[in-house]
């Protein structure tokens, strides 16, 4: 059973997706910690991100694994590396890749194969599972957005003030939507929740809610409902 919650940063996906996912019993994918382990990689390389050919050939040779709550590339965690300010900022022109989207969209569904799964990210529902069981666009406030994201960075030791992450995040926001790969929008069957006003527990409570009604309404051939 694949389980999709996409939406834009800050929105709560992530912390969502693997409450949600504890909850059921099911696994986690951090897709965007796919794209921002490409760019780390790229980063390293020293390969001009517009690029085309050069990814491809990085992509032939790399090698992602996604372990529960962790992201080993080519065999190294680089689960902290990846939240670094200049992976974030480089993140952009990488999830812009055609080349980069098509090959993780793969792998995203190889991991998937066999396996209940949670995943978040921005183009689950619409492209990499469009089939999905149950599918989940989350939303919140901009500035509410833009808090949590500083709160996030505060924590690791990075000092930004929010309406320079409010900034960023508006600029990100109009290209997730505007590109012609995989625009971030909701898939056409979601559920959209806005998450400004609710707490983590809330979000999640309402999530497994809407996945017990999407078993009962359409369970997945072959596939047992969810514990609990």
């Amino acid at each position: 059973m694949i389980i999709t919650i996409d939406g834009p940063a800050g929105a709560g996906k992530s912390s969502a997706a693997k409450a949600l996912a504890q909850r059921l019993g099911f696994e986690y994918l951090d897709t965007g910690a796919m794209y921002r382990a490409v760019t780390l990689a790229a980063l390293r390389a020293g390969i001009d991100r517009s690029d085309q050919d050069a990814l491809a050939r990085l992509l032939a040779d790399l090698r992602l694994e996604m372990p529960s709550g962790r992201v080993l590339l080519n065999g190294e965690d680089i689960t902290l590396l990846i939240r670094s300010a200049e992976v974030t900022a480089a993140s952009g022109q990488i999830a812009d890749s055609k080349v980069v989207r098509q090959r993780l969209a793969e792998m995203q569904r190889s991991i998937a194969v066999g396996r209940n799964v949670v995943c978040e990210g921005r183009d689950q529902g619409t492209v990499v599972f469009p089939d999905a069981a149950c599918k989940f666009f989350l939303v919140a406030d901009p500035v509410e957005r833009a808090r949590r994201r500083q709160r996030e960075m505060a924590a690791r030791g990075e000092a930004v003030d929010w309406q320079e992450v409010l900034r960023a995040q508006e600029a990100r926001d109009r290209r997730d939507a505007g590109r012609d790969l995989a625009p971030m929008v909701p898939a056409a069957d979601a559920i959209l929740l806005d998450s400004t006003h609710l707490s983590l527990e809330q979000v999640v409570e309402r999530l497994e809610q809407e996945v017990r009604r999407c078993w009962i309404g359409s369970p997945p051939s072959g596939t047992k409902p969810p514990p609990g």
